[in-house]
């Protein structure tokens, strides 16, 4: 099935009972028993729900992947993969991430025992150094928050698989249109399915995709015993927002190229963060392992002050100075003091992220408008 009729129809069966198209939202939190343990295959809604279970399903789909799991938030995603560890496992983590990743990371798990290296991975050889018996994982986005590395998915997996070490890929930026991680070799793919898989700016959920059984029954125990499950409507609302994927996703790309485009020429950009660009460090990686280079974009301005800086972010007028990615309409970021503030400064600019970045969500407005609109806050 190709990829635009796949959005549409994964996960979707028309309701038995009623012959509804879109999938019940099953507001329920319990289910009556004809006797004691016999039941339809569900009990109670924090373990099984039928809207969940149907995004689920849509999400294994979209991913090329066996089996789907969705939890409250994409932190609570990656808090479940984390789980999966015992105290004195190692993990190789990406040195350019979402800060909310490295926070919990460092804040909440390093005190369990539970040890992680930060390396550069723009070169998969870079993890070989680090890799031991105690190496259990290795976590990276592709492209990255908010700097737009790439990695090398293929690469990572073939370094790790011989060490029997999974490899869970943060997919946000690229979104199953664009990019499949399973199909490089990845173990595990998270995505905040509050952007782009939303797409709406509407909800908050997260969501994990597996081909392995045992992966994903572990990984099922945790959602369940912990608790960090959606509720029905939000399940709604992503299954909807993935119908629509495809037709956002290829304006996302398509103003996302044009943007670009337009702040590199501009003479106040000093540069511009986008793996579109040929002379990106790792352009070809990304033309191989993604379908197109997606709608976010980072930039620095030539006058890198502070005060210049915040005027710009101050500025905009359909650009909206907000937290959050992914949705129809476009967000201006800055990363310093938003999304990646958790960060100590030390760390944000030894991996390159400085105080001045600006960070891009081009949603899908009128592409003439958008670029107006910069080429008016920038001045």
């Amino acid at each position: 099935m190709k990829i635009n009729t796949k959005m549409i129809h994964a996960g979707a069966e028309p309701d038995p009972s009623t012959g509804a198209i879109m999938t019940p939202i099953y507001q329920t939190s319990t289910y009556v028993q004809e006797a004691p343990g016999v039941n339809k295959g569900y009990e109670y809604a924090r373990s099984q729900n039928p809207t969940r279970f149907a995004l689920e399903r849509a999400m294994a789909e979209i991913e090329n992947g066996k089996f789907g799991l969705v939890f409250a938030s994409g932190v609570a995603a990656t808090d479940a993969v984390i789980k999966l560890l015992q105290p004195g496992d190692e993990v190789i983590a990406a040195n350019d991430m979402y800060g909310g990743t490295y926070r919990l990371f460092t804040k909440v798990f390093e005190k369990f025992g539970i040890v992680f290296h930060y390396v550069n991975m723009q070169q998969a050889e870079n993890i070989k150094p680090w890799i031991n018996s105690k190496t259990k994982l290795i976590w990276l986005e592709t492209p990255t928050n908010p700097l737009m590395n790439i990695t090398d998915v293929a690469a990572v997996a073939a370094i790790a698989k011989p060490n029997n070490t999974l490899v869970c890929v943060d997919n946000t930026f690229a979104s199953p249109y664009l990019q499949n991680p399973l199909d490089l070799g990845a173990d595990i793919v998270m995505h905040s399915a509050t952007k782009y898989l939303g797409g709406h700016s509407d909800v908050i959920q997260g969501s994990l995709v597996v081909n392995d059984q045992s992966l994903r029954d572990q990984l099922y125990f945790i959602q369940k015993s912990s608790g960090a499950v959606p509720g029905p409507q939000d399940c709604f609302l992503v299954l909807r927002g993935i119908k629509t994927l495809h037709v956002r996703m290829q304006r996302h790309c398509e103003n996302g190229e044009k943007i670009a485009k337009y702040l590199r020429s501009n003479t106040k950009v000093a540069r511009v963060y986008w793996p579109g660009f040929e002379d990106h460090p790792n352009h070809e990686i990304a033309k191989r392992q993604m379908s197109y280079f997606g709608g976010m974009i980072s930039f620095e301005l030539k006058d890198d002050s502070d005060a210049e800086t915040r005027r710009v972010l101050s500025s905009t007028k359909l650009f909206s100075l907000a937290e959050s990615l992914g949705g129809v309409e476009s967000l201006i970021n800055h990363p310093a003091s938003m999304t990646h503030a958790s960060i100590p400064k030390a760390e944000r600019i030894k991996n390159g992220l400085k105080d001045s970045l600006i960070r891009l969500s081009v949603g899908i407005e009128d592409a003439e408008d958008l670029i107006a609109d910069l080429e008016q806050a920038i001045g």
